[in-house]
């Protein structure tokens, strides 16, 4: 198996995945990473559990219809090289 630039893409589509179905009530929030866990005062600059909830949160905005097409065009490309 060789490292290409499909197989890059490959993984880089199925963590985005992942991290998209992260529910936060039920997976997130156990883990003491919900919405709101980690809200600092006023001028001050956001931690790193702060920044990476923000991130993820974004994933799932973004990637909510644009994900599903996305794999279902990977999946369809894995069917016809294979």
């Amino acid at each position: 198996m060789a490292f290409t630039l499909y197989s890059l893409l490959q993984a880089s589509l199925l963590i985005v995945n992942a991290v998209a179905v992260l529910h936060e009530e039920r997976f997130l929030r156990h883990v003491g990473w919900g919405s709101d866990q980690g809200i600092g005062g006023f001028g001050e600059e956001p931690g790193i559990k702060a920044q990476l909830t923000n991130l993820i949160r974004s994933i799932r905005t973004v990637m909510r219809g644009k994900g599903t097409i996305f794999t279902v065009i990977i999946m369809i490309m894995m069917i016809i090289i294979t």
